[in-house]
């Protein structure tokens, strides 16, 4: 069929119509990239308060003395302050470490993280006497570790609270 016959406006309608199909198609690409954005950012946060709770775990592991004391005991962000560049005692080496740790939390969770730290010697067959706990022996009780912070979701800024739980023992 010659090019003459054909009816006017038909390869603007299919081009139009081509358009509206291929705007759809990338709306929603756009939809799930923004999808996929949000899973990836909500991946980073657990793997940031994971490394948390294992850097605070480790801490406790190497302050046995602070943990049999319960020292480390408590909410966290904590206020506490404690410098120990020239020595420390247990005790001041868990406050050092409770600052730290909060100054983490507040650095790598978004704004508002809450934790809580609990070390419990209930069930301990032995619980050493003092001058037993200053020759470091392995804690025997559980500890517990909960981590809260807010996942930013959707444009009207709704935050999703978010709960990492943690039994072990350090």
């Amino acid at each position: 069929m010659p090019l003459s016959s054909c009816p006017r406006g038909v390869t603007l309608i299919e081009v139009l119509v081509a358009m509206l199909v291929f705007s759809l198609g990338l709306i929603g690409a756009a939809g799930l990239m923004a999808m996929a954005a949000r899973a990836n950012q909500s991946a980073y946060l657990r793997t940031q308060v994971s490394f948390l709770a294992q850097n605070m775990a480790e801490r406790m592991h190497a302050n046995l003395i602070g943990v049999w004391n319960g020292d480390y005991d408590g909410s966290y962000p904590d206020a506490s302050a404690q410098d120990c560049d020239k020595g420390c005692t247990p005790s001041q080496l868990a406050r050092h470490d409770r600052q730290s740790w909060s100054s983490q939390l507040k650095t790598f969770l978004p704004p508002g993280p809450e934790a809580t730290v609990r070390c419990d010697q209930d069930g301990v067959l032995h619980a050493p006497s003092r001058e037993q706990i200053a020759l470091r022996p392995p804690y025997g009780g559980i500890c517990s570790m909960t981590i809260r912070w807010a996942e930013r979701h959707s444009v009207d800024a709704k935050a999703l609270r978010q709960t990492f739980t943690w039994t072990f023992q350090p």
